[in-house]
């Protein structure tokens, strides 16, 4: 009997496949692009974090804005995932995906009064908490359905996390979690006038795509002199540090994924001492690599300075190349004999910005040919667009041996069917 193949992406022969079952055959079956998850690798990511922490048995709370796909959410929680949503949406997704909304942790700087009340209504765990406005806000809504918040603060460390400016989260020009001294009065404040919060723990999240295995340790004696401040002030008894996500994966080549010992060896003990139960919202780091981005070549245009490959898919399906100026490592789906150059993988969207790959030094694929976009689990589709009404491409995850069509392409129709124009009933013009 054949060995089972590795987890994830790999070549057979000249072939890449997913867990064994070849991208040629997707693509033929499904079309491009076409989103293809991992289920094996899914899994195998999300113990991978939990893995250094299991002796402090931590809610991992996986971040939904990764990838919200409900056939990624349900795989997680068969797991024991809990999640971290940021929307009135995510928790919609979550509870669609059959998870108990006590499973959920409810983040973001923008909440608005009415997704709070059907947070609260639904039962999730925790609110984060951004600002004295929100925590205002939430005890008025909490008030007025006779329910009590369990609530913790963002803290902002004022900490250079070492990433890209876009996805800095703990610094004190960044929009997120409340300044040290500011968080404190805030703890005052629930203890002492709000009634209808309860102040349950802290929460800090630094930023994202960090590979540097310094920052995490380097912020828990922060972190912990903040909360044992918290418990003297207020005379509280947190339960829960939520110390965020964040952790970088490799998506160059020669880069490593973050290796989490050093956090886990610098945290558990001033966890156990203090009899706090650790939460950890991975999000990046269990779905990007588990995914990638399959696309057909269109056109190969040599140029003076170099040859465009012009791909079905665009930054209307990844838009982190045009965003962040991100690296996604590109592959041939089929290897053999090609010509190589210096390449820009571009999109057919009408804008100099739509590109995958920048000067990039790669083979030169065929007319008609097939490649893979590589760790595009998470922020691909998620950030996924309708721009030059172009409709969303589908979603296959493939787990158990088989291929799982677990969202459909998008047609011009379903595009169209949300408008409408003054004076034509049921867009009777056109076709």
């Amino acid at each position: 009997m054949p060995n089972a193949p590795k987890p994830g992406f790999s070549y057979d022969g000249k072939t890449l496949t997913a867990d064994g079952l070849p991208l040629p055959k997707l693509a033929e079956r499904f079309g491009t692009p076409l989103y293809v998850y991992s289920g094996p690798l899914l899994r195998e990511n999300f113990h991978r974090v939990r893995r250094p922490f299991a002796s402090a048995d931590p809610m991992v709370a996986y971040s939904v804005k990764a990838n919200s796909n409900l056939a990624v959410l349900d795989l997680l929680h068969r797991e024991g995932a809990w999640f971290d949503i940021v929307s009135g949406g995510e928790l919609k997704r979550v509870l669609k995906a059959g998870i108990p909304a006590e499973r959920a942790i409810f983040a973001g700087v923008g909440k608005s009064a009415e997704e709070m009340r059907a947070a609260l209504r639904a039962g999730v765990m925790e609110f984060n908490l951004e600002s004295e406005q929100e925590a205002e806000r939430l005890a008025d809504v909490a008030r007025s359905l006779r329910r009590r918040a369990d609530v913790a603060i963002r803290i902002n460390p004022n900490v250079d996390a070492r990433t890209h400016k876009y996805i800095t989260t703990g610094k004190t020009e960044n929009k997120f979690g409340v300044p040290l001294k500011r968080a404190l009065r805030l703890a005052r404040r629930i203890a002492e006038e709000m009634p209808a919060l309860n102040l349950a723990g802290v929460h800090c999240h630094i930023g994202s795509q960090i590979l540097d295995s310094s920052i995490h340790p380097n912020v828990v004696a922060a972190v912990m002199a903040f909360v044992d401040e918290v418990e003297r002030e207020t005379g509280a008894k947190l339960e829960t540090l939520n110390f965020g996500g964040g952790y970088g994966i490799a998506y160059e080549r020669g880069q490593k994924p973050l290796d989490l010992r050093p956090f886990a060896r610098a945290l558990l003990p001033e966890l156990k001492r203090r009899g706090l139960r650790l939460i950890l919202e991975p999000g990046r780091s269990i779905a990007a690599a588990a995914g990638l981005l399959l696309s057909r070549v269109e056109y190969v245009k040599p140029g003076d300075a170099k040859t465009f490959v012009i791909l079905d898919a665009s930054m209307t399906e990844l838009l982190r190349p045009a965003l962040y100026r991100a690296h996604h490592e590109i592959l041939p789906v089929e290897k053999r004999a090609m010509p190589s150059g210096l390449v820009d993988f571009v999109g057919p969207v009408c804008e100099t910005g739509d590109f995958l790959a920048l000067d990039r030094e790669s083979f030169i694929p065929s007319e008609g040919g097939l490649v893979a976009v590589m760790d595009a689990g998470a922020y691909g589709f998620v950030m996924a667009s309708n721009y030059n009404t172009r409709p969303m491409a589908a979603e296959v995850l493939v787990d158990g041996g088989e291929a799982h069509l677990v969202r459909k392409r998008q047609t011009l129709n379903d595009l169209l069917r949300l408008e409408s124009i003054p004076g034509v009933r049921d867009g009777a013009k056109g076709a």
